[in-house]
């Protein structure tokens, strides 16, 4: 046995081994793109290491993508033959990545809280729930996860900054605007390379209309984002969602080409259907074609990215975003496998099921009939579910589109009561009022 940075026992004998497989999670912690290989270090020094192996197994389901699925199920297969050597916090991971790869993510999450209950500095295990509790829309779970692992934590310890900046971000979509802040300020002084609390403090700035403070707060840690993930692009989409709130259109545009959804760029290249690329992409051109923003053709490269990815239902909060680009470039045939692959889902046993049924299609046939201009159409869909978004999984400033999406097909629709009640509900939780709120403005206004 070895000990990782933190003290926590890993069935390898390899210092070697230890070395890298600490590598690998200070670079997921970090962000960075050469997480895989550390892991690849890890396993050439002890081919048998089963934590090497089930981290990448992690890695592969960390993608959201089905294709990738058979990946990790190597993965767990490669790490069985050393079960009989694992910690039981080890063993614990084992039976967390087969939960996972069957799409039960409340055991899987179990898992990783019954270490975290005995190990609260396992913080693989602590990012990973915080994570998965996000995609889920679970965020007071995900707060209360980290501020319960928070109190077996000594502040020297190597990646007490990942724990700050997740608790900033638990902190921020909970709604306590200054103690996130304050978590994920201290975190990225901590460590300028710490990408999430970079983000917590964004969302942040977002939710309370600092949209020039977040544009200097990126700017002044943007020098700090060479060699990391595609968290870049998404931090470039926070500086665009500033500019466009401010009107500033023209250096939206130039940050969707250069920074964000730029297909050449090394990021893009290898990942080009990555979740959170598209649902950056796709939210940023319907906001601004809603704001009256000519956007060319660039739907349709994520069409084509969405057709080939229709009936992979492995991301909630994907599938409305994959049904912008189709509809948007009129893959009528592509949408209604999309429709049916959710109808498919929703009857399936895995944790998605319920929110497919329940959610996520109606969402994306909203999303469809507000491109074909069914105003009414739209209001019956979301109206019922619109307290219900969340458990599509994001945040409140990505899930805000489909608000804006209900507000505006209501305003059409002439449906002045949706409209009043719905606006009304958006006075809470943000520090603008709607009149200056882009996405509310007009409508607040006629209202």
């Amino acid at each position: 046995m070895q000990p990782d940075a933190r003290g926590l026992a890993l069935s390898t004998d390899s210092p070697a081994a230890a070395a890298a497989f600490d590598a690998a999670i200070g670079s997921y912690l970090r962000y960075r793109t050469d997480a895989a290989r550390h892991i690849e270090a890890a396993l050439a020094a002890d081919p048998g290491f089963a934590m090497a192996h089930l981290l990448r197994g992690y890695f592969a389901m960390l993608s959201f993508n089905r294709a990738n699925v058979p990946a990790a199920a190597a993965a767990l297969a490669a790490a069985r033959p050393g079960a009989e050597r694992l910690t039981r916090r080890e063993r614990r991971h084992l039976e967390a990545l087969a939960a996972w790869i069957d799409g039960q993510l409340w055991r899987t999450l179990g898992a990783w809280e019954a270490i975290l209950a005995e190990d609260p500095t396992d913080v693989l295990a602590l990012r990973l729930s915080h994570f998965n509790y996000f995609w889920l829309g679970e965020v007071a779970a995900m707060r209360q996860s980290v501020l319960r692992a928070k109190a077996g934590w000594d502040e020297g310890l190597p990646g007490f900054g990942t724990v700050l900046s997740c608790e900033a971000f638990g902190h921020e979509e909970c709604g306590e605007y200054r103690a996130a802040e304050a978590a994920g300020r201290a975190a990225v002084e901590r460590d300028p390379l710490d990408l999430w609390g970079t983000h917590a403090v964004a969302h942040v700035l977002e939710m309370e209309g600092r949209h020039r403070d977040g544009i200097d707060w990126l700017d002044g840690l943007k020098g700090h984002w060479e060699g990391a993930a595609a968290i870049v692009h998404h931090l470039w989409w926070h500086r665009g969602l500033y500019h466009w709130e401010l009107g500033e259109f023209d250096q939206v545009l130039a940050l969707y080409d250069e920074r964000f959804r730029n297909p050449e760029s090394p990021l893009t290249r290898a990942m080009p259907d990555l979740y959170i690329d598209v649902q950056n992409a796709a939210a940023m051109l319907w906001r601004l074609e809603r704001a009256g923003v000519a956007v060319g053709s660039r739907w349709d490269e994520l069409a084509d990215k969405a057709e080939a990815r229709a009936g992979d239902t492995l991301s909630a909060f994907t599938q409305p975003h994959w049904m912008l680009a189709l509809a948007a470039a009129g893959r009528t045939d592509a949408a209604q496998r999309l429709v049916a692959s959710l109808a498919e889902a929703g009857r399936g046993a895995d944790s998605l099921a319920p929110v497919h049924a329940g959610v996520t299609g109606a969402v994306a046939a909203a999303v469809l009939a507000h491109r074909a201009g069914d105003w009414p159409r739209v209001v019956d869909l979301l109206w019922p579910i619109r307290n219900e978004l969340w458990r599509l999984g994001g945040s409140h400033a990505q899930r805000d589109i489909f608000r804006q999406m209900l507000a505006d097909a209501a305003a059409r629709a002439g449906d002045r009561t949706t409209l009043r009640t719905v606006l009304a509900e958006e006075q809470f939780g943000r520090t603008l009022p709607l009149t200056r709120r882009r996405g509310y403005a007009p409508l607040a206004i006629a209202a």
